[in-house]
């Protein structure tokens, strides 16, 4: 029988070995309550990367029919770059865009940003309009937190469906901290575009988005992300928002061969505040045209030309006398980023000639 003192000793010594042990061990519990993966909110609108098949034709789907979270949770492994959270905005197709979805889309952000919600932000849109949105999103939001923009050319039931590899690689950006600072973002077939300059090139293919006169900010996939050059900081003011939707009305007038005043003057009877030419060329138009824009300027109505070319500069005074006719001019913004950001001009007061042309040349 051992003697005490000897037992005593061998728990003590036990006891000390158990302690210093649980000094060395890493924290069970503590390692459990940490994560060290971003938080990422992600924001359904809608869209074909929302959409399902339909038997109208081979090729036929119907937008927004799952829902964000149902995109979420059916994209194996993308928990694992992310912690993930998911909340339906709206369930259209972009092609029914409007002013109301993008005020919601801005409360929430605001919202998350204010309450240290997210690391990120990735909302699913269409792309009928998705350059659009992320224009408008740049515009008024004033935060370094990644805002990601990302679709699909292919719904979700189709073969071949881009979207999961889209939704995926967005969630990527939007966790990584090298995208902060950049502005909003657009992300689809592993190329990152900056808001001011993508643009929708093409009706069905998945390399649809572009920046003319811009290029890329970067890649990514799934093993990799590569920006090509660093976050540069803004440079302008954010425009504000009134207070709930809409934002004043402004019509695009497309111009074409034979093109008479019509079009213009329909628009001004219907209460248009501004009008963007998307004019031919360098935002050029017939003489009728011409002349009902002069006369909508003298009434105060807020006129900006581009161009329906698809890329390029629309200078001032070239074939056009602006400054005596009173109209700015889009530079390379597209006729609907134009609109885009004329009507946040006009909300803001914005409509001397000098002043909205100023406001272009600053617009990042």
């Amino acid at each position: 029988m051992p003697h005490p003192l000897q037992s005593n000793r061998s728990a003590a010594i036990g006891l000390a070995f158990v302690l210093v042990m649980g000094l060395l061990a890493p924290p069970v519990i503590a390692q459990q309550a940490s994560d060290a993966r971003a938080r990422v909110l992600v924001l359904g609108t809608g869209g074909t990367i929302a959409g399902q098949a339909s038997a109208r034709a081979g090729n036929a789907y119907d937008s927004a029919k799952v829902s964000a979270a149902d995109l979420v949770a059916a994209i194996p492994g993308m928990d694992k770059i992310a912690q993930l959270s998911a909340e339906q905005i709206s369930a259209i197709g972009s092609q029914d865009m409007n002013d109301k979805v993008w005020f919601d889309l801005v409360k929430r952000i605001r919202a998350a940003i204010d309450n240290k919600e997210a690391d990120g932000i990735v909302i699913t849109h269409g792309t009928d309009t998705m350059e659009e949105t992320a224009f408008f999103l740049q515009n008024v939001l004033e935060t370094e937190l990644p805002i990601v923009l990302v679709g699909s050319m292919r719904p979700s039931t189709a073969i071949g469906a881009d979207g999961p590899a889209n939704l995926y690689e967005a969630v990527k950006v939007a966790a990584a901290p090298e995208s902060r600072g950049r502005g909003v973002l657009v992300v689809l077939n592993d190329t990152i575009h900056g808001a001011r300059w993508a643009q929708k090139t093409n009706t069905t293919s998945v390399e649809t988005f572009r920046s003319p006169g811009a290029g890329p900010l970067g890649y990514v996939d799934t093993g990799s992300l590569r920006f090509l050059q660093p976050a540069v900081p803004a440079k302008t003011a954010k425009l504000k928002l009134p207070e709930a939707a809409p934002l004043p009305r402004v019509d695009i007038v497309y111009s074409h061969a034979n093109m008479d005043a019509a079009p213009v003057e329909d628009a001004v009877k219907r209460g248009a505040k501004g009008i963007v030419l998307a004019g031919v060329g360098d935002g050029n138009s017939s003489k009728a045209a011409i002349d009902a824009l002069a006369a909508a300027a003298k009434q105060g109505v807020v006129v900006v030309r581009s161009s329906r070319v698809g890329s390029g500069f629309v200078n001032r005074n070239v074939e056009v006398n602006d400054d005596e006719l009173g109209f700015a001019v889009s530079l390379d913004l597209n006729p609907q980023k134009a609109r885009v950001l004329l009507e946040l001009l006009i909300a803001n007061g914005i409509t001397e000639p000098k002043a909205v042309q100023q406001a272009f040349v600053a617009t990042q």
